[in-house]
């Protein structure tokens, strides 16, 4: 696949630009495997790892061949990857087509095009770890500069990735928090209508909601919202 490198400073700074607010996480990385892509010397697809409860998948990707060749890594639970994500450090494959490591995956991913692989581990959460998989046509597409450029560029990756998940892991959180208040609410209101038409104690109010909701196979907010919603009419 070709592209128009950039710079990796630009690359870099249009990271730093990225608006977590007007973004969502899955947005953000893909905005990651593109910008390496066109910024690191020799790569022809890039791809995202994440593994979460050590199930690792792929995040992201440029292209098929990132994806075909992580899925093998997955399947067979080891290679470049997964060893990069798993021990935090960056794994080189200069050669595919030589290199016996994790039980013929390099061989095979010789066959299937790539003929270098390039891994560096993305610190992330505590529960989350990661890899920026780069994939190269030709044996020995990244020399030392290149290998230094790509832990720098992951290292701003990790950064915008962190602060991404951080992020929307809170904004759902706060949007699940919300839910439970407003659900509280209603449950609330819908108890002070049963209280007053049946002169009966809150307790007694939220039986009747529980025995409802089981009657009719429906949530107790719903039943309660119901019943609000009546009343306003």
């Amino acid at each position: 696949m070709t592209h128009d490198p950039i710079d990796p400073l630009v690359a870099f700074a249009e990271l730093g630009r990225t608006k977590l607010s007007e973004t969502n996480l899955d947005e953000v990385l893909n905005r990651v495997a593109t910008v390496a892509q066109r910024a690191l010397p020799g790569a022809a697809d890039v791809s995202i790892t994440l593994v979460r409860q050590h199930r690792p998948y792929t995040a992201a990707c440029t292209g098929d061949l990132a994806k075909e060749l992580d899925e093998r890594q997955y399947e067979h639970h080891r290679g470049p990857c997964l060893q990069a994500a798993a021990e935090n450090t960056t794994i080189s494959v200069p050669d595919t087509a030589t290199d016996i490591r994790w039980a013929g995956w390099a061989l095979r991913a010789a066959a299937a095009g790539a003929g270098s692989v390039l891994s560096v581990g993305l610190p992330l959460l505590d529960d989350v770890t990661g890899a920026l998989n780069i994939y190269g046509r030709r044996p020995a597409a990244f020399d030392d500069e290149a290998v230094t450029l790509a832990r720098s560029f992951a290292g701003y990756a990790a950064v915008a990735l962190a602060n991404a998940y951080a992020y929307h892991s809170t904004a759902d959180l706060a949007r699940h928090l919300q839910a439970a208040m407003d659900s509280r609410a209603v449950i609330e209101q819908a108890k002070g209508i049963i209280m007053a038409e049946q002169r009966c104690t809150p307790d007694e109010a939220f039986s009747f909601l529980t025995a409802v909701s089981q009657r009719t196979n429906r949530k107790v907010r719903d039943v309660a919202a119901a019943l609000v919603a009546g009343i306003r009419r």
